[in-house]
């Protein structure tokens, strides 16, 4: 046999070798997901964390059974928004995720470690490890949707989530400043690159509201995103204000009682996939 040239459409042996590969691995024997929503952005900074617990309560105020992911291994900040601290349990399923107020199921590294302060300093492989692990290892039981929180960036976790996981469409998170607009269109083009559809955008930090006339000011310039979602072919499916009420909620673990007015619309969008 001669040696492959990488050539499929001049050979005329039958191996494979331009078929894409399914790499994605099966949930657990104790787990029954039905949906994964990634939560990406292209840079840190710009509240994907943030709307991605606002997106989970407010399918799970639809009254779907749903879990959030923490894929951001060395930046989790999902358990202190929803105000958990204990350590996660297990038993003879697995590894047990946490449970909200409202029954949000919720696994990250942060309810493994040994304080909420302890820096995970950890290579690539390790944390692309763990991220599959909280997949397979963890007794989710019956989950309608699953949002994961991705780590801001196109490296390795993204790719571990978009070829491990059955991703069924990602959001984007956003603001609006000029630079932002480059990085959608790079987290855009990822995910086209690893065929996983893009759901939406969702821009954050959009503008504040005068609390004296109730005008809305523009406190990081005019918004792009209507342009870019243009550019895109893809729908903006919600405007975030900045809100100092939404940050103190957050900052007292009570992201639940913030409401779903800001992303009504992005929830009904993910309820029609």
């Amino acid at each position: 046999m001669s040696e492959c040239s990488g050539n499929c459409e001049s050979c005329s042996q039958n191996c494979g070798a331009g078929e894409a590969q399914d790499m994605r691995i099966p949930c657990g024997p104790f787990s029954n997901i039905k949906k994964v929503i990634g939560v990406v952005s292209g840079k840190g900074g710009v509240g994907k964390s943030l709307v991605t617990s606002l997106l989970a309560c407010a399918m799970q105020a639809k009254g779907y059974r749903t879990a959030v992911l923490d894929a951001d291994i060395t930046g989790p900040s999902i358990p202190k928004a929803f105000g958990i601290r204990e350590r996660a349990k297990a038993d003879e399923t697995g590894l047990l995720p946490e449970i909200s107020k409202t029954g949000v199921k919720i696994m990250s590294v942060n309810l493994l470690l040994e304080t909420e302060d302890s820096p995970v300093v950890w290579r690539g492989p390790v944390i692309s490890g763990v991220i599959q692990q909280f997949w397979k290892d963890v007794a989710w039981d019956e989950i309608d949707y699953m949002f994961v929180d991705m780590p801001p960036g196109t490296g390795d976790v993204a790719l571990t989530v978009f070829q491990s996981l059955p991703v069924d469409g990602i959001v984007i998170v956003t603001t609006p400043q000029d630079l932002v607009t480059m990085i959608v269109k790079k987290a855009f083009n990822m995910a086209k690159l690893m065929n996983v559809p893009v759901i939406g955008l969702v821009e954050n930090m959009s503008y504040a509201v005068c609390p004296d006339c109730g005008k809305e000011i523009n406190i990081f310039g005019e918004s792009k995103i209507e342009q870019v979602a243009e550019d895109l072919e893809i729908p903006v499916l919600a405007k975030i204000p900045v809100n100092p009420k939404t940050a103190e909620l957050v900052d007292k673990g009570c992201v639940e009682l913030v409401g779903d007015d800001y992303v009504k619309t992005a929830a009904e969008t993910i309820e029609k996939i």
